[in-house]
């Protein structure tokens, strides 16, 4: 058995591929258009890993999607997890959970697929902004 990858369910093409490329540091390894069925696929992986693979999937026919709470979240260990933070923060994301401890944090996709943030290694000295700022939303 071989773990392939997650799928999540995108509105806004655009709009995900800015977080998780942009902004999250994820890399589109491939793309399929489905014109009888009304989709695209959009494989995604960090740069390195790229057997844990990330599947959005745009359906062309407007659908509303809710969080799916039962789905968890997507977790990412990250080389510094406060640089990204601020990355993400500069670039309009929510910090859900800040990294006030140095080691985790949570952000929310633009379709509010929960993401979670794991700093490499041992986690960084506790510091500021990060070590005062209050949880926004939930994650």
């Amino acid at each position: 058995m071989k773990y392939l990858h997650t799928m999540v369910r995108v509105d806004d093409v655009d709009a995900s591929l800015e977080f998780y490329c942009n902004q999250l540091g994820l890399r589109e390894l491939r793309r399929h258009n489905s014109e009888q069925g009304r989709f695209t696929l959009i494989f995604l992986a960090a740069p390195g890993d790229e057997e844990a693979q990330v599947e959005l999937t745009h359906n062309w026919d407007p659908e509303e999607y809710d969080e799916g709470r039962n789905f968890g979240h997507l977790a990412y260990r990250v080389d510094d997890i406060y640089a990204l933070c601020q990355k993400m923060l500069d670039a309009g994301t929510t910090i859900n959970r800040p990294p006030r401890d140095g080691h985790m944090a949570f952000v929310r996709s633009p379709d509010n697929i929960s993401i979670e943030l794991l700093q490499k290694g041992e986690a960084l000295a506790p510091q500021e902004p990060w070590a005062s700022m209050e949880n926004t939303g939930h994650w």
